[in-house]
């Protein structure tokens, strides 16, 4: 079961980029985060600037809408990047190879929902909200794993900010 931890209120794309190399900070494969809300609520963003955050030379990071999936190479390890809108059945998953990918790379997940029962036990849940055009509301939660100890100074440092 997924507990809600805490909400992050990010006025501007800027500050939506910042939370997300701090998280990418934080990771290490086999780590999952699964990014849900609405069309147009800032998944991909967050995405692509945690990606790009993680690159020795930061480079183009396109929607993987059509492809499913993109990976990228970085100093912390290869990172999935997926978004499964697209897919209508949860077979479709292991076709992807995104179970293998779960154990062994840091993946971001567009649309999670369209794992079923493949959603991994230890992933980090962020929930998108649109709070305006540009503003955007994030609610961190997982049911096991150490996020509790590896946020800590995230939770610390928004208490402060």
């Amino acid at each position: 079961m997924v507990r809600p931890c805490f909400q992050i209120d990010l006025p501007s794309p800027r500050k939506t980029a910042e939370l997300a190399a701090m998280i990418g900070g934080l990771l290490r494969p086999g780590d999952v985060l699964l990014l849900e809300g609405e069309i147009g609520a800032g998944k991909t963003h967050f995405a692509r600037s945690l990606i790009q955050s993680q690159m020795d030379t930061p480079e183009d990071v396109p929607s993987p809408t059509f492809t499913l999936v993109q990976t990228y190479d970085t100093g912390t390890g290869e990172i999935w990047h997926s978004d499964l809108y697209r897919l209508t059945d949860v077979s479709e998953v292991m076709e992807l190879g995104l179970d293998e990918a779960m154990e062994r790379a840091i993946c971001l997940i567009e649309w999670p929902d369209r794992l079923g029962p493949d959603t991994p036990d230890t992933a980090l849940h962020l929930r998108f909200d649109t709070l305006s055009d540009s503003a955007r509301r994030i609610t961190l939660s997982w049911a096991q794993g150490d996020w509790d100890d590896r946020l800590a100074s995230l939770k610390t440092e928004r208490a402060h900010g």
